[in-house]
């Protein structure tokens, strides 16, 4: 019986964890929720799943991290909030099962100094993917890691034919049900983009061997390339609450969790090169992991504030990442990285981004 606390609970992430929880009762044991403003929802939560203690809001969720005797976290808040959280679960030792990529990426050192090997279960369905593909071989016989991308609402698309984008034909997302920022994030890429900082930070894979090949279907996951010239990936139906069931009780699986694919029907995948000149993001988030230090949270933060502009009508579908690379671009990095010079960073990215926005 695992004790399992869930940080975003009444969200995407937290809601398909409770529905594998609450399929699976002989084997997880929910102990702590936590949600960001919806008391209403935590509290039904609780009272279905017999839970003392609850949170509301990042600063209450990693105080509860820190308090409650756990064997696995499952991070799923949102944003760089999140950081606080997956720092204490480290610190106390609990596995972290991490949906929410910002901390590790925005964290970076910080984060992956303090998880022992194995601590950190990655419930992205990329990373996920590539954890379970992995398997296959030893770290040094790995030759490249790549990344699955849908392609998001404009696959195929020119960047002549971005120009126009509205916020509602972005958030028109073929495969995946997620979260206007997140959704977003996948029309610009730059969810993505992140992804490949992330699977950087995980896997300890240089940026040059990390590639990203639209795959339109969401069937393949990811995959890894190994040296001997063998490909190994990670295949199902588009379905989180798979990654979420191997982040609550890795290396194990759970029957019955995702349905499988059905081999008698005919059908077909795709693979296609991904268009950098449409597409800018994955490169420039390259560059940016490269940096390293407080670049990265200068990206996301800088990434946040483009988007709620582009959906409040203030700033154009393509020029999202144009104000990260020109906030990314004015970003001098402090000498230390510490959670405090994380927050300063990101607060100057905020104030430039708004700049910059105004200005264009």
């Amino acid at each position: 019986m695992r004790r399992v606390v869930i940080l975003g609970s009444t969200g995407s992430i937290g809601t398909q964890a409770l529905d594998v929880i609450r399929a699976n009762p002989d084997r997880f044991e929910v102990v702590g929720l936590a949600a960001g403003t919806d008391r209403a929802g935590v509290d039904a939560q609780a009272a279905e799943f017999g839970v003392d203690d609850i949170a509301l809001g990042a600063v209450e969720a990693e105080q509860l991290v820190r308090d409650l005797p756990a064997d696995v976290v499952l991070n799923g808040i949102t944003g760089s909030v999140g950081l606080g959280p997956t720092l204490a679960a480290l610190e106390a030792g609990r596995t972290l099962a991490l949906a929410n990529k910002e901390s590790l990426i925005v964290g970076g050192a910080l984060v992956t100094r303090l998880a022992a090997p194995g601590q950190i279960v990655p419930v992205d369905s990329e990373h996920s993917a590539i954890a379970q593909a992995l398997r296959s071989g030893e770290p040094g016989e790995v030759r490249r890691l790549v990344l699955t991308a849908s392609g998001g609402p404009f696959r195929g698309r020119s960047r002549d034919d971005l120009a126009d984008v509205t916020p509602a034909q972005a958030l028109a997302h073929p495969t995946w049900d997620m979260g206007r920022v997140v959704t977003t994030n996948s029309a610009t890429l730059v969810n993505k983009g992140l992804e490949v900082i992330e699977a950087h930070l995980l896997f300890d894979v240089p940026y040059e061997r990390i590639d990203v090949v639209v795959h339109p279907q969401s069937i393949v996951h990811s995959m890894v390339e190994f040296l001997d010239g063998s490909t190994i990936a990670q295949a199902s139906p588009p379905d989180m609450r798979l990654p979420i069931s191997l982040g609550l009780d890795w290396p194990h699986r759970i029957s019955g969790v995702g349905v499988p694919l059905d081999w008698t029907t005919a059908t077909q995948w795709t693979f296609e090169p991904l268009d950098e000149k449409a597409f800018g993001s994955v490169a420039l988030a390259k560059r940016v992991g490269r940096a390293g230090g407080t670049y990265p949270a200068v990206f996301n933060a800088a990434n946040e504030q483009a988007v709620d502009a582009f959906h409040e009508g203030r700033l154009s579908f393509l020029g999202i990442v144009e104000v990260i690379e020109r906030v990314v671009e004015r970003h001098e990095a402090p000498a230390s990285l510490t959670r405090e010079s994380l927050a300063e960073a990101e607060s100057w990215a905020r104030r430039t981004a708004d700049a910059v926005i105004a200005a264009l």
